[in-house]
């Protein structure tokens, strides 16, 4: 029996055409096309844009956008990190508190939260330690502190979640050497878990970070000036709404863009140990 030979060099090999993914790419393409030109023909002054981006008024509500979303991060890492640590607890007092913290804060949406702490007095009309000293609430609830409050609470929920995971993710026996060498459980914390958790506790709060700063435009509703408090100030002055909310938009592009390089940056300097190990296996 002879070995039959099929000559194939004369045969062209054409790769597979994917109309699907052509005709997806045409209607993403026209898509784009007509929102730009609904906007280039649209009734924008986009001459109000560019008068409007650097004025005193905006730029000092991006700097409370910023300090705010910083602040409230702050208050909801510290917060996470204390009910993250009280949810692994073996006491039935301070596990079950912190499951309720979890529970309530993340079931309340943040905007009824940050109404719930603007009006306070309704509830509390003073505050302070009895004998002591008391001042009334609607002078220490200012809008500033309410959203200071209101966003930091409802984010330290979410944090302890993600420090939680993060402890979990360490393997247990970091934790039985770490107690081998007579370390304390705050030391363990601090010189062995931690470190070891940042890996997977670093992006999702990064994330969390830049949700933040948008988040922080539910403040205008308690009069908090943050950036878009003030874009809506200037328009009900004087009527260009759409060209201040383009003002607006534009700013957080830029802060989210900036806080993106920002954070891959630092979660590429977390991810260098589990490189090194995984090179090393």
């Amino acid at each position: 029996m002879t070995d039959t030979v099929y000559q194939v060099s004369h045969l062209t090999l054409v790769p597979r055409r994917h109309y699907g993914r052509m005709i997806a790419a045409a209607l993403v393409v026209a898509a784009l096309a007509a929102i730009v030109h609904a906007f280039a023909v649209g009734q924008i002054e986009w001459s109000y844009v560019g008068e409007f981006l650097t004025v005193p008024a905006i730029m000092s509500g991006l700097v409370n956008t910023i300090v705010m979303a910083i602040l409230a991060m702050v208050l909801g890492i510290v917060l996470g990190i204390v009910f993250a640590i009280m949810r692994l607890s073996e006491n039935p007092v301070l596990s079950t508190t912190a499951l309720g913290y979890v529970w309530f804060f993340r079931a309340i949406p943040a905007l009824l939260q940050l109404l719930i702490w603007f009006n306070l007095a309704l509830v509390f009309p003073t505050i302070g330690i009895p004998g002591l000293f008391s001042v009334n609430t609607v002078e220490v609830m200012t809008p500033f502190v309410a959203a200071l409050l209101g966003l930091g609470i409802q984010q330290g929920a979410f944090t302890a979640e993600v420090v939680r995971a993060g402890l979990l993710s360490v393997d247990r026996g970091q934790y039985e050497a770490a107690q081998t060498i007579g370390m304390t459980r705050l030391q363990m914390l601090r010189r062995i878990i931690m470190p070891q958790a940042m890996r997977v506790i670093v992006p999702p709060v990064g994330n969390e970070f830049i949700g933040m700063v948008k988040l922080t435009s539910l403040a205008s509703v308690i009069q908090y000036a943050e950036i878009l408090h003030s874009a809506q100030n200037i328009y009900y002055a004087n009527s260009r709404v759409i060209e201040l909310l383009i003002v607006a938009a534009i700013w957080y592009l830029v802060v989210v863009t900036i806080l993106s390089l920002i954070q891959g940056r630092i979660e590429k300097y977390f991810s260098k140990g589990v490189a090194a190990t995984g090179n090393a296996k």
